[in-house]
C-alpha cells in the first residue's frame, strides 16, 4: 500500500513516502479501514522531533506512553474511513461502515493496554491506504459531512472534549481558552458554547474576528496582561494549550475553587507554581490525555446533532506531508490541516 513512514527522529526528511508498504491485517478483534483522509496535528511534530522525550540523548520515552518509538512507524492519530472487513471476534455491524478513530488506545493487538496507546505513535495510524485498530475504537458515524470534513475532528475535539468534561464546565461557566485558534482550542470554544458556558479566547489579533464568529464572546491578545484585562478571581475554567512563562496568570484569575486543565505546552514545557495560589484559592489542576470512557462517544452524537463544525483550513495530497507539516509549524490557519488519502500519488 501506499503510505507514509517516519524512518526516525528529526526534520521533516525522516518522512518518507512509499508505495511498497504491507498492508496490515486485522487480528479478531480488529478491523481493517480503508482510509480517506487524515488530519495533521502538533503530536506529529512533538512524536517526529522526539519533544515528549524527557531525557537526553537516547530518546528512549520519546512516545505518549513513555517508551521509545519503533520505526519504521505511519503516523496520524485522525482518520476518517470506510471498513472493509471485521475480524471474527469484532462486531460484524461495522463492516461498510464509514467510521472516525478513536485516537487514544486502550485496546492493541487484541489486549487491553496498562497503559494507553496513541494513533500513529505506538502503533501505525492513518497515514497510509489502510489501517487496522480494535473494533472498539471504529466509531460508526452518520453525517452528512464529508471524510475530509470528519477528519478534522478526532484528534482536536476529543482532547477539547475531553478537558471540558474533567474540568465540568457548565452554562453557569466563564471559560478561558489559550492557544484558541489552533485545532483543540478551536474546537473547546465550539463545545464550551454548546455547553451554554461564557467563553473568553485568547489569541494573535489576526484572529480575533475568526473565533469570534465561531463563537468567542470576548477575545484577548495573548501578550495581554490577563489579570488587568480580567480581573484576579474572574475566571471559573481555564482551558491551557500553551503553558510557557505566563502560566502563573492563569492561575491568577481563576476564581477560588476554579479548575484549571491542560493538554499542551506549545509556549513550553517549563512553568512557575507557586504552590500558594494552588492550595489558598483551592484550585483543581487536570493533567488530560487519556479519554474518558464515554468522551468519544459524546464526540460523535455531538458531530452527528449539528452540535459542532468542521474547520479545514487546507488540504494536502499524502505525499505533500512534509509541506502539509511545515505549513502546520507556521500556525497562520485556524482549524485543520488534513491529507487526503485518496489522491495519494
Amino acid at each position: 500500500m501506499k503510505g507514509i513512514q517516519l524512518t526516525g527522529h528529526g526534520g521533516p526528511d525522516k518522512l518518507v513516502f512509499r508505495d511498497d508498504i504491507p498492508a496490515p491485517t486485522p487480528g479478531p478483534r480488529d478491523v481493517l479501514i480503508k482510509v480517506s483522509a487524515a488530519g495533521v496535528n502538533n503530536t506529529d511534530i512533538n512524536t517526529r522531533i522526539g519533544w515528549y522525550s524527557k531525557t537526553d540523548g537516547d530518546r528512549s520515552d520519546a512516545s505518549w506512553s513513555g517508551e521509545g518509538l519503533h520505526f519504521p512507524r505511519i503516523q496520524g492519530a485522525d482518520a476518517c474511513g470506510k471498513v472493509l472487513a471485521v475480524g471474527a471476534q469484532s462486531d460484524p455491524r461495522l463492516l461498510h461502515k464509514r467510521v472516525l478513530i478513536e485516537p487514544c488506545l486502550q485496546e492493541a493487538d487484541g489486549k487491553a493496554l496498562d497503559r494507553p496507546w496513541y494513533f500513529g505513535s505506538e502503533c501505525d495510524g492513518g497515514f497510509a491506504e489502510y489501517t487496522v485498530v480494535a473494533a472498539r475504537h471504529a466509531h460508526a458515524i452518520d453525517s452528512a459531512l464529508s471524510d475530509v470534513e470528519l477528519a478534522s475532528f478526532p484528534c482536536s475535539y476529543s482532547t477539547a472534549e475531553n478537558m471540558l468534561t474533567r474540568s465540568s464546565v457548565s452554562a453557569s461557566d466563564v471559560v478561558l481558552i489559550t492557544g484558541a485558534s489552533g485545532g483543540v482550542g478551536s474546537a473547546a470554544i465550539q463545545l464550551a458554547k454548546a455547553r451554554g458556558a461564557r467563553v473568553i479566547a485568547v489569541t494573535s489579533p489576526s484572529k480575533a474576528e475568526a473565533l469570534l464568529a465561531l463563537g468567542a464572546d470576548r477575545t484577548l491578545d495573548r501578550n495581554d496582561d490577563l489579570a488587568q484585562a480580567l480581573g484576579k478571581d474572574s475566571v471559573d475554567v481555564v482551558i491551557d494549550l500553551v503553558a510557557g512563562p505566563p502560566w502563573p496568570s492563569l492561575l491568577d484569575v481563576l476564581k477560588p475553587f476554579g479548575r484549571y486543565a491542560v493538554a499542551g505546552a506549545i509556549g513550553g514545557p517549563m512553568v512557575t507554581l507557586d504552590v500558594r495560589t494552588l492550595y489558598l484559592k483551592d484550585l483543581s489542576l487536570f493533567g488530560c490525555t487519556v479519554l474518558g470512557e464515554t468522551v468519544f462517544s459524546n464526540l460523535v452524537r455531538r458531530i452527528e446533532a449539528g452540535d459542532i463544525k468542521p474547520l479545514v483550513a487546507q488540504t494536502f495530497r499524502l505525499d505533500q506531508i512534509r509541506d502539509a507539516q511545515t505549513q502546520f509549524e507556521t500556525k497562520a490557519h485556524i482549524g485543520k490541516l488534513v491529507i487526503t488519502i485518496d489522491t495519494a500519488r
